[in-house]
């Protein structure tokens, strides 16, 4: 074979290539990607979230709201654990935590989701160990834990 003819044919040879992969790709078009690829949303925020002590509990052992629980409860306790009207200590206890949430602007529905279980725990706690009532911070210590 001539180097002619070699080069002639190479010729061909990617002509034919190059109309190979026209007519393939014109009988098989890109794929467009579903609508709901296309179109994807913007991700949605991650929620926030708030720690409604404010990363601080000795405000809230300070704040005149837990003090009036605390007096709250000491009332519930006054003839002995075992007369406490538990219903009626948790409904004092629910308003004190919703006039709570509104002052610390979470509202009052939120409060007392947040601290709905505390009434009754409390109750638990004081059957238990009466002296937790004996003090404020014996209260505080009880509710909160150490600081």
């Amino acid at each position: 074979m001539t180097r002619e003819i070699s080069h002639r044919l190479a010729a061909g040879v990617a002509a034919l290539t190059l109309l190979a992969f026209g007519t393939a790709v014109a009988a098989h078009p890109p794929v467009a990607e579903p609508a709901a690829v296309q179109a994807r949303p913007a991700a949605a925020p991650a929620p926030a979230t708030v720690n409604m002590q404010g990363n601080d509990g000795a405000s809230w052992a300070k704040d005149p709201h837990i003090h009036a629980f605390y007096d709250t409860a000491r009332a519930a306790f006054a003839n002995g654990p075992d007369k406490v009207d538990v219903a009626a200590f948790e409904a004092k206890s629910f308003a004190i935590f919703r006039e709570f949430g509104v002052s610390k602007g979470v509202g009052a529905a939120a409060m007392q989701d947040h601290l709905k279980l505390i009434p009754r725990q409390i109750v638990g706690i004081v059957k238990e160990d009466p002296k937790v009532l004996d003090s404020y911070d014996n209260f505080i210590l009880a509710l909160m834990g150490p600081e």
